[in-house]
């Protein structure tokens, strides 16, 4: 097994209260994450439908048959367990780690919790292996920017014997479809929903203009935005929120868009080799989704709130990435090239420049690390965990 850096974060959250859940995407590796850090709880799926039934009819013999502590894998497929399991928590407050439970739904998950175990748990988010993780494991070195893009980082792919990139997606894809969307969405013409995703894809670290897309999808703006909800709930999309920056009042408010699994994006585009996405005209805006979702990563492994944002102007000032620890404000400019050149430090010099609280602005390139050119860090993006 990899290990995962929200391990520790785990452990430790369940000696605090008396549950913890972890949600995520569909095959990030949650199960596996719990069973390791638990080897000694008892186990449940409710994916399965005997267990599924018997949690659904008779709660106490399900606790009876899975006795404390237990973890409850798929918790979202019988949401009203978490009622009996407020009422278990109640009875003893001074016991901790009781039950450890997975989700990956997060609208389920979060409104059952939210009502029932409010004060009770914890929450982690568990997104796919990160550049840090294949790196402890000894497995990043040998992978290209262009291979990262194809393979991306589901733990599936990195197991001996798996499957291609391209069959792996296209079965995740069809397993998205036919479980969680049945489940979250009814959609009367899945191909318009599958020509969406596409076009999605084909946006990558852009503005999208649902109105714009309509036409092409051939449904209304308004359907186009709650599937937009709907993938983004369940961890396919990531909206990077603007930052609101003195620089200038006049901003772009709308966020860009970026998929949680770069693979997955680059299997909707149709890119299957390293050659395609060397000459994708793509590549860069799948770069920085690489990049921002690695970010990202980090922050949720280390059960921080992620305060990401991005910054572009009417007048062309753009900053790809702002990350805020507390009051300061870190910019990134990311670029798929392998040379520094002064040119890519002006926007984030200009947003230090006119932010007070912004500092540090580093580039993230392909190429080699430097501390200083040109005012501001060059960082290779193999080495974002030492950011």
């Amino acid at each position: 097994m990899i290990h995962r850096d929200i391990s520790n974060k785990l452990l430790g959250l369940a000696n605090q209260v008396p549950v913890v859940t972890v949600i995520g995407p569909r095959q990030s590796g949650k199960t596996t994450l719990v069973k390791h850090c638990f080897p000694e709880y008892n186990y449940v799926n409710l994916e399965d439908p005997v267990h599924r039934m018997l949690a659904k009819e008779d709660y106490r013999g399900f606790f009876e048959t899975y006795k404390e502590p237990v973890i409850i894998d798929e918790v979202q497929r019988v949401p009203e367990l978490l009622s009996a399991i407020q009422v278990m928590v109640d009875k003893d407050r001074g016991k901790n780690g009781r039950f450890i439970l997975t989700g990956s739904h997060q609208p389920r998950s979060q409104r059952g919790i939210a009502q029932s175990l409010a004060g009770r748990t914890s929450m982690l988010t568990l997104l796919p292996l990160s550049m840090n993780e294949l790196e402890e494991e000894g497995l990043l070195e040998e992978l290209s920017a262009d291979t990262l893009l194809i393979k991306g980082f589901m733990p599936e792919l990195y197991r001996e014997g798996s499957r291609e990139p391209v069959v792996y997606y296209r079965d995740y894809l069809n397993t998205y479809v036919e479980k969680d969307l049945r489940e979250m969405l009814e959609i009367k013409n899945l191909d318009k929903f599958l020509r969406f995703l596409m076009l999605l894809a084909g946006r990558v670290g852009q503005v999208v203009s649902l109105s714009a897309m309509s036409g092409e999808v051939g449904v209304s703006s308004t359907t186009l935005s709650e599937w937009l909800s709907v993938l983004e709930a369940s961890y396919i999309v990531y909206r990077l929120k603007p930052y609101f920056s003195n620089i200038t009042k006049q901003h772009i408010k709308s966020p860009k868009l970026y998929f949680t699994e770069i693979g997955l994006a680059s299997y909707l585009l149709g890119i299957e080799t390293e050659n395609q996405a060397n000459r994708d005209p793509l590549r860069g805006n799948l770069f920085e989704n690489l990049i921002v979702s690695e970010v990202l990563k980090s922050r949720l492994n280390a059960n921080q709130n992620p305060n990401l944002y991005y910054m572009r102007t009417a007048k062309g000032v753009e900053v790809d990435l702002i990350v805020k620890k507390e009051e300061n404000l870190y910019p990134f400019e990311i670029k798929t090239s392998m040379t520094p050149h002064k040119s890519f430090s002006r926007h984030v010099l200009s947003f230090v420049e006119a932010e007070e609280h912004a500092l540090k602005p580093r580039i993230i390139y392909t190429g080699q690390s430097y501390p200083q050119f040109h005012g501001v860090e060059y960082v290779n993006y193999k080495e974002l965990r030492n950011l």
